[in-house]
């Protein structure tokens, strides 16, 4: 996935060289590396730490700054960059320099310059990662779910809102109902933006895993799950800083040196054991695989 994600660059650029107005096409791009658009967003923004569009924004930007520097004509610059008129070119060239295109000639910067990246993979081997490969059938997730924004570190607000308006009643319902794995009431993440940005929404729902031959209380939500490969990675620690850890190393040093991708689906976190006020836990993440 490392040589992926460098051969991506190298043809970000090659497309700046020839059209500098390129915008990414990121289906395309996956499609000519022989990988997902799924899988190649969610790398290249975890490794990265911005999504593929913003890199080539950026870059796009930073040559423009050059020639808005040499004293090219900013109609040119801006028509050169794919945009129909100066005032759309300053709005776009702000976003990433925050001083105007005026300034810029004027003064010489400030310029927040996007360097070309460069991916390498660091193998630190300390912490080994426990998983396990599974084939599973269809299933189906029930429970109840909800909108909420994507929050990277520390408790999400607005899940554990969610999750708290669900009475205790309702808990050992859903606890009755599981009769397949992933085993007991599961948190589910789906829906999710590929690039894993900040703030973005997904569907959250708190339920558990049902074969799909049952029938199904109609008050529930339901995500029906198509049968596939999950790469289940076990984490034991404090809650939920462990997790969200193993959920970041996935993507930064098991994805890119193992030959699996991510596919499209819910990805699900069961709890295995916690302490009294969850401040501690033993937790398994659920990620839809396929061979990369």
């Amino acid at each position: 996935m490392i040589d992926a994600l460098n051969r991506t660059v190298d043809l970000v650029e090659q497309h700046l060289a020839d059209d500098p107005s390129y915008d990414a096409d990121v289906a395309a791009l996956a499609g000519s590396l022989g990988t997902t658009e799924h899988h190649l967003r969610r790398m290249f923004a975890a490794l990265a730490g911005m999504p593929l569009a913003e890199y080539v924004r950026r870059r796009r930007m930073t040559l423009a700054a050059a020639e808005v520097v040499a004293g090219a004509g900013l109609l040119d610059v801006a028509v050169r960059h794919g945009y129909g008129s100066t005032e759309a070119f300053g709005r776009a060239f702000r976003a990433v320099h925050v001083s105007s295109p005026g300034d810029v000639r004027r003064d010489g910067g400030p310029l927040r310059a996007q360097q070309r990246l460069r991916f390498h993979l660091t193998v630190e081997g300390s912490t080994p990662m426990d998983i396990r490969i599974v084939d599973r059938p269809a299933f189906t997730l029930v429970g109840h779910a909800a909108r909420v924004p994507l929050v990277h570190t520390g408790v999400n607000p607005h899940v554990a809102a969610h999750v708290a308006s669900i009475p205790p009643t309702e808990h050992a319902r859903l606890k009755g109902l599981s009769d397949t794995e992933p085993a007991g009431l599961l948190a589910v993440s789906d829906d999710l933006d590929p690039d894993r940005a900040e703030g973005s929404e997904l569907t959250y729902l708190h339920g558990v895993a049902v074969t799909r031959e049952r029938d199904l209380p109609e008050d529930l939500d339901a995500i029906a799950v198509p049968a596939g490969t999950w790469a289940v990675f076990r984490a034991a620690g404090p809650y939920p800083q462990r997790l969200q850890e193993t959920w970041a190393a996935t993507a930064t040093s098991w994805f890119p040196s193992n030959p699996w991708r991510l596919r499209r689906g819910p990805e699900v976190v069961a709890v295995l054991e916690r302490a009294e006020d969850f401040s501690t836990a033993t937790v398994e993440l659920w990620l839809p695989v396929e061979p990369g």
